[in-house]
């Protein structure tokens, strides 16, 4: 019944009903009154395990050297374990806006592991001193559920980690911009011919083949040199 649980709110979140549960789960609905009061316990029951597993790591990792990169890297685990899960999307969510998920025994363990981290960082001078542990919260929760988005529009992970990459950036003390992870969505992008930086098409007219007039005009004087001096293209003088 938790195994068929499990699969239902990770695909859909609270909006799976206990029917569909008890279905997946080959029993009656009946049964999973019995053994739950409610669909938010059997919710609770589900994720509690997994925010649990969030609150332990977090705590194993207060004490290691490099606090500042630590704490990026476990916020960036955070969300991309968390991103396929619906469940875990809205787990996250009622964490940080204080709701059932923060009064839990897994919630509040990990506000407190999360909070550790975050001193330490901010200790090390890599994460910005305003920064408050509802800020990251919020920013986590945000950030899972874009990115959950994301993952979806793509049909597969080559969509994860570029909402992570920023919120990162955000708290950094110090101002670096990390490379973002390619958009999947970035359809539009072509390469330049010649440098092969990359060119945002336009929305109208003929698609853009150079970054900028340098490299169109190193295009043109290679054209020029490769016709023996004639007009570029091959097109003749006067038509």
């Amino acid at each position: 019944m938790l195994q068929a649980a499990r699969f239902a709110f990770a695909e859909r979140g609270l909006a799976a009903s206990v029917e569909e549960i008890a279905c997946r789960a080959g029993v009656g609905a009946g049964t999973v009154h019995r053994h739950f009061r409610s669909k938010e316990a059997l919710f609770d029951a589900v994720v509690e395990e997994r925010i649990g597993l969030f609150a332990d790591t977090a705590r194993d990792l207060v004490d290691v050297e490099d606090p500042g990169e630590v704490f990026f890297r476990f916020l960036g685990s955070v969300v991309r374990l968390a991103a396929g899960s619906k469940a875990l999307c809205e787990a996250l969510a009622g964490v940080a806006d204080g709701g059932c998920g923060a009064r839990s025994a897994a919630g509040r363990d990990f506000v407190g592991a999360l909070d550790a981290l975050l001193a330490r960082a901010q200790e090390a001078g890599a994460v910005r001193q305003d920064v408050t542990g509802d800020d990251v919260r919020s920013l986590l929760a945000g950030c899972v559920s874009m990115e959950q988005g994301r993952l979806r529009a793509a049909g597969s992970e080559d969509a994860q980690g570029r909402m992570a990459a920023l919120m990162c950036d955000g708290l950094r003390a110090v101002r670096a911009v990390t490379k973002l992870p390619d958009a999947a969505g970035d359809r539009n992008e072509t390469g330049c011919e010649v440098c092969g930086a990359q060119v945002v098409a336009a929305r109208t007219g003929r698609p853009a083949r150079f970054c900028g007039g340098a490299c169109r005009q190193k295009a043109y004087r290679a054209r020029r040199a490769g016709s023996g001096g004639g007009a570029p293209g091959g097109v003749r003088a006067g038509a």
